[in-house]
């Protein structure tokens, strides 16, 4: 549901609503401020110093600055401006923003998709929007089919890119809090380094215990917080261009970019690794675009943000040209006496604020990485009843503050940081530049020409800076490259474990044959009762509950086979939720469920589940039956694949019997109305009907596979390392499936099998 729909659900007049969506606007820009652009507009704390780290120090003439500050200017303007707020931003999935949420228009439109279980039924959601390819995105897509092996390519593309967003999440807090921490230095000089790192480390500590709170708390905390650093900065910033030298205006030309390069030669080539860490936060900015809103955002940067941040480094350059031995201290000199202690303050607050925009970036990633099956499963919080997006994962918050207080104990230098933080900022701006052109192609259906000329263009810029950052890599340009390595690996091995199960699970699944064969008692006794047993298939009958009937010849009268998925979509909607089909003949009591769910939903059962799903087979007897009464070839047909027809599950409290009668669903039970006489069909739905009802009152019971995976003999060592200790160990540490689905453990029966991949 949109803004406007439901604020008129609320009963707003349509003549106030123009009034209101205004206000919901600024109000989510104003609070954008705190979580999407604290990290963007703390950049000033360390960009020249880290520039000036180098050789380039030597060169302190006017010239090298002003070049600088054109190159700061006119990359800002480029990529930031212009790349992300104009373009990449409008590029959102259903309102989403990230490296994966690019990778799911792709997936959507070019049938690029690494989740198994994907049905033609499911591009008939009302999300899932696709138009008619044109000729040149249908070669594209022509081009991947051919050759899966690019498919797979695109996909550690994109976990590398990835990785490296999560990177930022150790890198930002670290190098934002010590550079501010650290201007304390210029009052009290006798102040050691050790205290600074413990200073820092102490505010870390904080900064991470407080995102329990949620997305939406803190925002409003830290909003005001940025927005009096970004005036502060600004009001600097014009202070000292009209006090120091007012001729800084003039390095706005590209000029002197050629003029700089032309001069430092190498090292002003390398410097440039200083120069991208004020592009920091870009990338955060698109990716907590589902926190908020394009618009709220795009007007946040434009009417502030942007404006503040270039007066704060035009300010600062023009200090520079006056005082050249101040190049590593550049920012707090450059305060004017009388409000040093203020601004002091705030920049410590900032500093911290700017951490939260990497962190809330983290938290959605990882949460879309773990509904792609890239990521072993973690808890995710939802901590805002009104913007669904906003998270908290308990698990990833606590590791990213331990890595943080790892780099800044083992660095305690700025610059070091800054090398390692430009990398990775550089790589995944360049990912994001890629995924991008091939958006431009496959989904927005435009021109190759245009296509190319957004990757030329804005690509070679991006390897401009890559290239300079990754001479840095001994001087700390390492730590991002070893993280994203490690991530990498876990996010590609969790992945492949999980599709080699699936795979297994398609291999040996039961087939219909076998159960129809069985007659109607499937050669079992029919207990009263409902089971639900949850299977990872949305089509045949799961190898787990052959092992299971083997072992305990006994089960329930209405048997229900779950399956829950995820869809290349970032929500369902509820009423698209179930998708109930009959598995076998009717006498056999036999159904399916699909429960979907779209990468950011939450995947937790906790509304009431039971209830919900006895409700949908319910009305698809009533309803759904009557297509295999009237078209009985066509069910035959069907039948093959084990479902007479797919009927939606919309979430309601009245189910209709028939036209003029209905049923009324409590929380607890259901109560039964009498249907017209007369009718066979009725009275058949209606004996089944009082069946399942009868079924549910006797019980529910929840099967789950407890499956482990274990490499075949055959295989190469490095598949036996990958799925017998490292996928091993990692689905022994998740988040088990009962906990993710919510099964009441009173109701729960675990069924272990090994699956030999």
């Amino acid at each position: 549901m949109n803004p406007s729909e439901e604020f008129v659900e609320q009963g707003i007049s349509q003549q106030n609503l123009k009034r209101v969506s205004c206000t919901a606007v600024l109000t989510l820009a104003y609070q954008s401020l705190g979580v999407v652009y604290g990290d963007l507009s703390t950049s000033p704390l360390y960009v020249y110093k880290t520039t000036f780290s180098g050789k380039l120090s030597l060169h302190e003439d006017d010239e090298e600055i002003f070049g600088v500050l054109s190159f700061i200017f006119w990359t800002f303007t480029l990529i930031a401006l212009f790349k992300y707020v104009f373009i990449v931003i409008s590029a959102d999935d259903n309102g989403e923003g990230g490296t994966f949420a690019l990778y799911s228009l792709l997936c959507r439109h070019a049938r690029l998709s690494i989740l198994p279980n994907q049905e033609t039924i499911d591009e008939k959601l009302s999300s899932y929007v696709k138009e008619g390819p044109s000729d040149q995105s249908s070669s594209l897509k022509l081009f991947f089919e051919k050759h899966p092996r690019f498919c797979d390519g695109l996909l550690i593309f994109v976990l590398l890119g990835t990785c490296m967003t999560i990177g930022d999440g150790v890198l930002t807090p670290a190098i934002s809090v010590l550079s501010a921490v650290s201007g304390i230095q210029l009052k009290i000089t006798e102040l050691h380094e050790n205290y600074v790192v413990i200073i820092s480390c102490v505010i870390l500590v904080g900064l991470f215990s407080l995102q329990h709170h949620g997305t939406h708390r803190v925002a409003f905390m830290f909003a005001p917080i940025v927005m009096a650093w970004l005036i502060c900065i600004s009001g600097i910033g014009i202070y000292n261009i009209f006090h120091w030298n007012p001729r800084i205006f003039h390095a706005l030309s590209p000029v002197y970019m050629v003029k700089f390069l032309r001069t430092t030669g190498v090292e002003g080539w390398v410097s440039l690794g200083g120069v991208v860490l004020s592009m920091t936060g870009v990338e955060a900015m698109f990716a907590n675009l589902g926190h908020f809103s394009s618009l709220s955002i795009k007007m946040a940067f434009t009417c502030l943000v942007y404006p503040c941040l270039v007066l704060a480094y035009m300010g600062e350059a023009a200090f520079l040209s006056k005082h050249h031995e101040d190049l590593q201290r550049s920012f707090y000199k450059a305060i004017p006496e009388a409000v040093f202690w203020p601004v002091f303050i705030v920049a410590t607050f900032a500093a911290v604020v700017g951490s939260q925009a990497a962190i809330s970036a983290t938290f959605s990633i990882i949460n879309q990485c773990c509904a792609l099956n890239c990521f072993p499963r973690v808890k995710v919080v939802h901590t805002s009843s009104r913007i669904y997006g906003q998270i908290y994962i308990p698990e990833v918050n606590w590791m990213l503050m331990c890595l943080c207080l790892a780099v800044t104990i083992g660095l305690r230098d700025t610059n070091m940081m800054g090398h390692a933080y430009g990398l990775a900022v550089t790589t995944v701006m360049f990912v994001t530049t890629c995924l991008m052109a091939l958006v431009v192609i496959i989904v927005w259906k435009k021109n190759m020409i245009i296509s190319l000329a957004f990757l030329v263009f804005f690509g070679s810029i991006e390897l401009l800076y890559i290239s300079a950052s990754i001479s840095k890599v001994p001087e700390g340009g390492w730590i991002p490259i070893v993280l994203s390595l490690i991530f990498m690996a876990v996010m590609y091995i969790w992945n492949y474990g999980t599709l080699k199960k699936h795979q297994f699970d398609v291999e040996n699944k039961v087939s219909m044959d076998r159960i129809v064969s069985m007659g109607p008692s499937l050669g079992m006794v029919r207990v009263p009762g409902i089971g639900l047993v949850y299977t990872n298939l949305v089509s045949g009958v799961p190898a787990v509950f052959g092992h299971f009937v083997t072992n305990l010849p006994a089960f329930h009268q209405v048997l229900v086979f779950v399956c829950v998925k995820c869809v290349q979509v970032p929500y369902v909607g509820e009423n698209e939720r179930l998708i109930i089909s009959r598995v076998g003949p009717k006498e056999y009591g036999m159904f399916r469920c699909i429960v979907r769910y779209g990468y950011k939903d939450l995947q937790q059962e906790n509304y009431d589940f039971e209830n919900r799903l006895v409700s949908g087979i319910v009305q698809f007897v009533e309803t759904g039956e009557e297509f295999v009464l009237k078209h009985p070839l066509e069910w035959s047909r069907e039948f093959k694949n084990s479902a007479a027809e797919a009927f939606y599950a919309p979430e309601r409290t009245l189910l209709n019997f028939n036209k003029n009668k209905n049923t009324e669903q409590s929380s607890c039970d259901f109560q039964e109305m009498k249907p017209d006489a007369g009718h066979l069909e009725t009275s058949l739905c209606k004996d089944e009907t009082l069946h399942i009802l009868n079924a549910k009152e006797s019980g529910v019971a929840y099967i789950l596979g407890h499956s482990y995976a274990k490499s075949k003999k055959s295989s190469s060592i490095f598949k036996k390392f990958a799925i017998d200790i490292v996928y091993a160990f990692l689905s022994k540490n998740c988040r088990g499936p009962d906990v993710v689905l919510n099964v009441p453990h009173t109701s729960l029966l675990e069924v272990g099998m090994v699956y030999y991949v």
